[in-house]
């Protein structure tokens, strides 16, 4: 039983990296100065941490609510708990650290953490895929299920936390960063909550709608990018 299970959990790993490092690689070309990756790797292993308090912190909420979670409340609440914590998971690997030097940097690591939250999500998701255990027939709905994550909710995740390291960055050069980092939770939860919407309403029809909402959404965090990546160091001690 050990023996057969072995394959599909690394099959599962493999398979719920590779929207996470495809994404890292895309985005990371936009640090002129790219970053350490012993800091790479403790940020993103932050992200897989903080997960985990998500999860029980979601699974309290649900209990004490008593709501659907496709309720417009839950829905909201649930996406200001993943941006609040993908945000600190960042904040806690680097915001010390003397590599976390420029603006541009804030987006990246806030970027990696949330791709360290998405991994373990697609990691429980393809678990659960029917018939897994026979890994070559369930190989196309494996190939499916990771396409989608990576164009849906990886994608998601990687858009809301940018936009919170936009703010952190901003807040950073002023070194005043609660004002700004909570303006940018709340947009980030409004990105998130208007994508789950989308996919409650729509995903028996079709899902072009959320897929042209996050394609939206990577506009103004490009512009985001381009507004850092030129700007200089920061020049001030790290608050907190």
């Amino acid at each position: 039983m050990v023996i057969t299970t072995i394959p599909i959990i690394i099959v599962a790993i493999v398979a719920a990296l590779a929207p996470a490092l495809i994404w890292f690689i895309l985005l990371s070309k936009k640090d002129i100065h790219p970053e350490p990756k012993r800091l790479i790797i403790y940020t993103f292993n932050f992200g897989i941490m903080i997960s985990l308090a998500v999860l029980a912190f979601q699974i309290l909420f649900r209990s004490i609510a008593g709501i659907p979670t496709s309720n417009l409340i839950s829905i909201i609440s649930l996406a200001f708990i993943e941006e609040t914590f993908k945000f600190l998971s960042a904040f806690w690997a680097v915001h010390k650290d003397p590599e976390f030097d420029e603006p541009i940097d804030a987006m990246i690591y806030t970027i990696v953490a949330a791709l360290g939250f998405a991994t373990v999500e697609n990691f429980f998701i393809i678990l659960n895929i029917p018939n897994i255990t026979d890994i070559i027939a369930s190989s196309p709905l494996i190939l499916k299920t990771i396409s989608l994550r990576f164009a849906g909710a990886t994608l998601l995740h990687v858009l809301a936390s940018a936009i919170v390291g936009y703010y952190w960055a901003r807040g950073r050069k002023k070194n005043k960063i609660i004002k700004p980092i909570m303006l940018g939770l709340i947009i980030a939860t409004i990105v998130h909550s208007v994508f789950n919407l989308l996919i409650y309403k729509f995903q028996s029809i079709n899902l072009w709608y959320s897929s042209l909402f996050l394609v939206i959404v990577v506009f103004f965090v490009l512009i985001d990018f381009d507004k850092l990546k030129n700007e200089k160091p920061f020049n001030n001690k790290p608050c907190g």
